[in-house]
């Protein structure tokens, strides 16, 4: 079936990483959904938010993988205020990220598959902070090392773990690294 469109008027937000549980805005409606072709990685170094200028945390970003389908919360913003939200937004995704928008797939009440066109924050590799690619284990040293204004990164990584188990959502990549960051904690 061929998921019918929103109208586009309402302005939507898509959230992969701490979008996902700690939205920091007022919205009129949230809703679980996923974009296609894309996976969440940790591959985004953090110095304004859960690291430090030299000491970076990992955040997650999207890399583009076809066939792939990365989970995460769509907010449909209040009309009033979705300027606002987005200048806010603009300034939280400083580190890195760009805006750039993407079809949403969701779920109505009724079960019909919609599609909303949505904003999203994604760090590519020409940015300053940009990581890239390591081992798990080399991530989990560094995630346990860091800390930023927002708090420590191993609960950026366990929050984001939480909210996929909660929608009910599959993500190996992060799993694996939260598996690895909770055995070696005790």
């Amino acid at each position: 079936m061929t998921p019918q469109e929103l109208p586009s008027e309402d302005l939507w937000i898509f959230g992969y990483g701490s979008l996902m549980w700690r939205p920091d805005f007022s919205f009129a409606e949230r809703r679980n959904g996923f974009i296609l072709d894309h996976e969440r990685r940790f591959w985004q170094g953090s110095t304004d938010h859960r690291g430090l200028p030299g000491r970076p945390g990992r955040v997650v970003t999207l890399v583009p993988r076809t066939g792939a389908r990365c989970w995460g919360t769509a907010y449909r913003l209040l009309p009033a205020g979705a300027e606002e939200v987005l200048a806010r937004l603009d300034y939280r995704e400083r580190g890195g990220f760009d805006r750039k928008q993407v079809d949403v797939h969701i779920r109505s009440d009724r079960g019909i598959s919609l599609r909303v066109r949505a904003e999203l924050y994604v760090a590519t590799p020409s940015n300053p902070n940009y990581l890239g690619s390591d081992s798990l284990d080399a991530m989990a040293e560094q995630v346990r090392a860091a800390r930023g204004p927002s708090g420590p990164n191993l609960d950026y990584v366990l929050e984001l773990a939480e909210a996929l188990r909660a929608m009910g959502a599959e993500d190996e990549h992060v799993f694996a690294l939260e598996a690895l960051l909770r055995t070696e904690k005790v």
